[in-house]
C-alpha cells in the first residue's frame, strides 16, 4: 500500500474537516493477530476509513530485542505481511503504521531486569530506528516507565528523555533519506505525573517550547488521562467527560489533538460523545484479542457438542488455557493480591482460569500446539457444514465496527485525502 497522503497531512485535513463541523475521532487499532489484520482492512474497505495500527513494543520489535508475541513479528514482517493482507483482500486505503509505547524499558523483560539508564535508552533508540527504516508513520515517545522510580519517573526527566530520542530519531531519519515521521507524546499511565490539566498543560508548553527551540517537529497527539483503565475485561476506570472536554481543549490551544488510551469495553455511550467533544483518537487493542478467542470458544463448543469421537476433538479449549495460565502475562491485566499470586494458586479456582483463558488466549496464537489444535478444529467444524475462519473474521469486525460506527469513522477516508488535496 501506498498512502496518497502523510499521517501529518490526514491529521491537518482531520482538523480542518472538524472546523467545518465534519467531527470524528480516529482509532489506533492494536495488531493481535493475523486474522485482526484481515478484519480491520475488509472492513476499512467497506466502510472507507482511515487504519491505524498501534503496535507494542512486547507486539512487535526488532529480532535482536526477542521479536514480537503478535506472530513473531519485527517490524519488516509486521509491514511486509499487512500489506500481502491488503492486497488479498482488494484494500487500497490509508493505512498507517505506528509505535505504541516506544521507549526504554516499554519490553517487559527490560522492565524486569531492571536494565541501567544508558542500555535502556540505547536499546529504544534502535528500537525507534527499525521503525523508521520498516515504514512506520508515528512513534510514540513514551520513557514513562523506569525500573528505579517506584511510581512517577518526574516530569523533567520524562521531557529531557523525550527531547533525546526524538533528536536521535529525526537525525538518523535525515542520515538515512527516511520519510517524514509523525510523533505522539505523553503517557495515560494513572500513576504517571499528567493526571491534572495544569500539570498536562505544563508538560505541553514546556515539551512544544524545547522542541521548536531545535526545529524538531511537534506532536500530532499528546496522550491524556480521561480516566479510562482497563482491567479484566472490562474498563474498570472511571471515565470523566468533563476532564476528556477539558484537555481535548488544551490540545488545541497548541495545534495537538488529544489521544486517549485504554479505550477497551467503554459503553457505546460514552463513544458516541468522542467526536462531539473534539478528541483526536482512542486506542483500542485487548478488547480485540478478547474477542477474536471467544470465537474460539464458540466454536470448541458446537465441536464438543457434534464432533462423536473424542480421539478426533482439537482440545483447543485445554490447550489455550495451559498456555494462557503458564504465560502469565494476565498478571498484566487483573487486580488485587491475584497480581501476584503463584500460578498453583491462581489455577485452583475455576472462574479465574476460565478468566485468563478468555482475556490472554490470544498471547498464545504462535504456540506451535495452539496452531496445530486450531487447524484441527478448524477441519472439524468445517466438516459440519460451517465456515471457521469467517465466523472468526466477523466477531472481530464487528467488534471494531462498534467503534467505528460511533466515532462517526464512516467514509472519512474519502473525504480527508479530498481535504488534504485542497490544503496542498
Amino acid at each position: 500500500m501506498n498512502n496518497k497522503i502523510t499521517f501529518r497531512e490526514m491529521m491537518e485535513a482531520s482538523k480542518a474537516l472538524h472546523k467545518e463541523g465534519d467531527k470524528f475521532t480516529h482509532i489506533g487499532i492494536g495488531p493481535m493477530s493475523k486474522n485482526l489484520l484481515k478484519a480491520v482492512l475488509e472492513l476499512a474497505k467497506e466502510k472507507d476509513f482511515p487504519v491505524i495500527l498501534i503496535a507494542s513494543r512486547n507486539q512487535v520489535d526488532s529480532d535482536k530485542f526477542g521479536g514480537g508475541y503478535v506472530c513473531g513479528f519485527d517490524q519488516k514482517r509486521f509491514v511486509e505481511t499487512t500489506n500481502k493482507i491488503a492486497k488479498e483482500v482488494g484494500f487500497d486505503g490509508l493505512c498507517y503504521f505506528c509505535r505504541d509505547h516506544g521507549g526504554p524499558w516499554q519490553r517487559d523483560k527490560e522492565r524486569n531486569d531492571k536494565l541501567p539508564v544508558a542500555e535502556a535508552m540505547e536499546i529504544a533508540k534502535e528500537s525507534y530506528l527499525d521503525d523508521a527504516i520498516a515504514g512506520f508513520d508515528l512513534l510514540h515517545i513514551d520513557p514513562t516507565k523506569d525500573p528505579q522510580y517506584s511510581t512517577v519517573v518526574p516530569l523533567d526527566i520524562v521531557l529531557d528523555r523525550t527531547m533525546e530520542l526524538i533528536e536521535y530519531i529525526e537525525a538518523k531519519r535525515v542520515e538515512l533519506g527516511l520519510k517524514e515521521l509523525a510523533y505522539e507524546a505523553g503517557t495515560e499511565e494513572t500513576l504517571g505525573g499528567l493526571i491534572e490539566p495544569a500539570a498536562y498543560e505544563g508538560f505541553i508548553k514546556e515539551l512544544f517550547r524545547r522542541l521548536n527551540e531545535k526545529h524538531l517537529p511537534l506532536p500530532l497527539f499528546v496522550v491524556g488521562q480521561t480516566g479510562t483503565l482497563t482491567r479484566l475485561t472490562s474498563n474498570v476506570g472511571h471515565y470523566d467527560t468533563k476532564t476528556a472536554s477539558t484537555l481535548s481543549e488544551i490540545t488545541k490551544k497548541y495545534g495537538t489533538g488529544l489521544k486517549e488510551h485504554n479505550g477497551d469495553y467503554l459503553r457505546n455511550a460514552i463513544l458516541l460523545e468522542h467526536p462531539v467533544i473534539d478528541l483526536a483518537a482512542m486506542n483500542v487493542a485487548p478488547e480485540f484479542g478478547l474477542v477474536e478467542t471467544e470465537a474460539y470458544l464458540d466454536l470448541i463448543e458446537i465441536e464438543e457438542k457434534f464432533v462423536k469421537n473424542p480421539a478426533d476433538l482439537s482440545h483447543l479449549g485445554e490447550i489455550l488455557t495451559k498456555y494462557a495460565l503458564n504465560g502469565q502475562r494476565w498478571r498484566k491485566w487483573m487486580i488485587g493480591e491475584k497480581r501476584t499470586a503463584p500460578v498453583s494458586e491462581i489455577a485452583k479456582n475455576a472462574e479465574d482460569v476460565k478468566l485468563i483463558t478468555h482475556m490472554c488466549g490470544h498471547y498464545t496464537l504462535e504456540e506451535k500446539e495452539v496452531k496445530e489444535a486450531v487447524a484441527k478444529l478448524f477441519k472439524n467444524i468445517e466438516k459440519l457444514g460451517l465456515d471457521p475462519e469467517f465466523y472468526v473474521i466477523k466477531k472481530i469486525k464487528d467488534s471494531i465496527d462498534r467503534y467505528i460506527y460511533c466515532f462517526n469513522l464512516y467514509g472519512t477516508t474519502t473525504r480527508l485525502i479530498k481535504k488534504a488535496n485542497e490544503l496542498k
